[in-house]
């Protein structure tokens, strides 16, 4: 399943559409920046979409240590273990999209907690494997369709 416009809310509906928040625009990651995507930071100011952090939301502070799943476990650069802050997160996404009768979430590639079909293999090389983030396979458990913002971008044109 894939993004279509039908995904976005009309003026008298809630919001269908869940983001990351750096894609927003929002100084989130863990470097303290974002990476905007223009379309979503678009839909954010139009109110159709719902920007969300789940590291943030989990406790994390912005800017953080990077992190990387490895042996399923979240381990941060310098090897303390965040999986229990990353997992609140998701928790937390989850229920905001239940919430807001969300439908799509578009959350950022590569990510820990949202990369989907593929992330960082935990060495902090910039290898990438096959894999979810722990938000991104919390979100596809909870039956919403999870897509990368280059999904996004792709599929909105």
């Amino acid at each position: 399943m894939t993004f279509s416009k039908s995904d976005t809310a009309d003026e008298a509906s809630e919001p269908k559409i869940l983001v990351s928040a750096c894609l927003a625009g929002i100084p989130c990651r863990y470097d303290g920046k974002s990476t905007p995507v223009p379309e979503i930071v678009r839909l954010v100011e139009e109110g159709l979409a719902v920007p969300f952090c789940p590291e943030c939301a989990g406790g994390l502070e912005t800017p953080r240590t990077p992190a990387e799943i490895s042996g399923g476990r979240v381990l941060t650069r310098d090897g303390r273990d965040v999986t229990e802050a990353f997992e609140a997160g998701a928790v937390l996404a989850a229920a905001a999209a239940k919430e807001h009768g969300i439908v799509t979430a578009v959350l950022k590639s590569k990510s820990p907690s949202c990369g989907s079909g593929e992330i960082y293999d935990g060495s902090f090389t910039g290898r990438l494997v096959p894999g979810e983030g722990v938000t991104a396979r919390a979100l596809r458990e909870a039956g919403i369709n999870v897509i990368t913002e280059k999904d996004f971008v792709n599929e909105y044109e």
